[in-house]
C-alpha cells in the first residue's frame, strides 16, 4: 500500500477495491416511469422495456441522457438513488470509522476488534514468558500489521501504550488468563513455560476465546486498522465526495475518498460530479 508523510507521522493509505454495481438502467427505468417517456431513450433496452424487457441491457448502460439532465439541469437526485456502488475498503483507521459512519444513508460491515483481536492479547500472554516481555510483544505486534501509522517509532508509543495498559489490568484481574483464552488452550500455557515464541504459537492454533474483545477493547486506539465492506446509493455517494473529497476534509478521510473515486467507473462519476460532467 501507498505510504505518506503528515505533520512528520508517515502513515499508510488505505486500499479501495470496487465490490459491485448496479448500473445506470434502473435509475433510467425509474426515471421514465414517472415521466412515461420511455420512447424517448437513447438507449434501445429502455425504449422497448414495456414490451420487452432486457434486463442484462438495462443493467449494462454507460449512459443516459434523462439523468444527467434531472442531475445537472433540474437537480432532481432522488432518481440516481437505484444506483448502487459497494466498495471493500481495507486499511483505514477507527478515527476514520468515526467520521465515515456519520454518513448515514449508506450500509457498512466493518472488521470487528471484538471478535478479532485475540492475536493481540494472545501475544501479551506469550509476553509473560518472555525475559524482555515488552520486547517480545512489540516485536509480535509489528508483525501483525495493525496501525496505519507505520514509523517504527511512534508505533514503540503506541504499542507500550496497548502493552502497559494490558499490564495494568493483568495485575488487577486474578482472573485475567481466563478471560484472555479459551478453556481448552490453557494447558498450553504450562506447556511453553519459558518460551513466549512457542507458546503464542500454541494460542494462535487453539481455540479463540470467544468474544475476547469484551474485556480488552479499552486497549484500541485511533490508529488500529479497520476493514469494512460499504455500499452507497450514488445521491449519497455524490454527499460523501462534496464534503471528504474537499481541502476542508481531515486528511485520512481525504484519502479514502479519493480511493473509493479513483475505482468508480465514470458513468456514475459523470452524474455526481462536476469535473466529470462532460467526460
Amino acid at each position: 500500500m501507498e505510504t505518506m508523510e503528515m505533520y512528520h507521522i508517515a502513515y499508510e493509505k488505505p486500499k479501495v477495491t470496487l465490490l459491485q454495481q448496479s448500473g445506470l438502467g434502473v435509475a433510467e427505468i425509474a426515471a421514465r416511469t414517472c415521466y412515461d417517456s420511455f420512447e424517448n431513450s437513447e438507449n434501445a433496452c429502455v425504449k422497448n422495456a414495456m414490451d420487452h424487457l432486457d434486463t442484462n441491457a438495462i443493467n449494462n448502460i454507460d449512459d443516459s441522457d434523462l439523468l444527467s439532465s434531472l442531475a445537472w439541469v433540474h437537480h432532481h437526485h432522488s432518481i440516481i438513488e437505484h444506483a448502487t456502488l459497494s466498495y471493500l475498503i481495507q486499511g483505514t483507521s477507527r478515527g476514520v470509522l468515526q467520521e465515515h459512519a456519520r454518513h448515514r444513508l449508506q450500509a457498512i460491515s466493518v472488521r470487528s476488534t471484538r471478535y478479532t483481536m485475540s492475536s493481540v492479547i494472545n501475544a501479551f500472554v506469550a509476553s509473560l514468558e518472555a525475559e524482555d516481555g515488552f520486547e517480545f510483544f512489540f516485536e509480535t505486534l509489528l508483525t501483525l500489521n495493525l496501525f496505519v501509522i507505520t514509523d517504527k517509532e511512534y508505533l514503540h508509543i503506541e504499542i507500550r501504550a496497548i502493552h502497559d495498559k494490558l499490564h495494568f489490568q493483568y495485575q488487577r484481574d486474578s482472573d485475567f488468563i481466563h478471560t484472555a483464552v479459551a478453556k481448552s488452550s490453557i494447558p498450553f500455557i504450562e506447556e511453553n513455560r519459558g518460551n513466549a515464541a512457542a507458546l503464542f504459537k500454541a494460542l494462535e492454533n487453539g481455540k479463540k476465546k470467544r468474544n475476547v474483545g469484551d474485556g480488552f477493547k479499552h486497549i484500541v486506539s485511533d490508529n488500529w486498522k479497520v476493514d469494512m465492506v460499504v455500499t452507497f446509493n450514488i445521491r449519497s455517494l455524490k454527499n460523501y465526495f462534496d464534503l471528504r473529497d474537499s481541502g476542508a476534509a481531515w486528511f485520512q478521510i481525504q484519502w479514502l475518498a479519493e480511493a473509493m473515486k479513483a475505482v468508480t467507473p465514470v458513468k456514475y462519476l459523470k452524474l455526481i460530479d462536476k469535473n466529470y460532467k462532460d467526460k
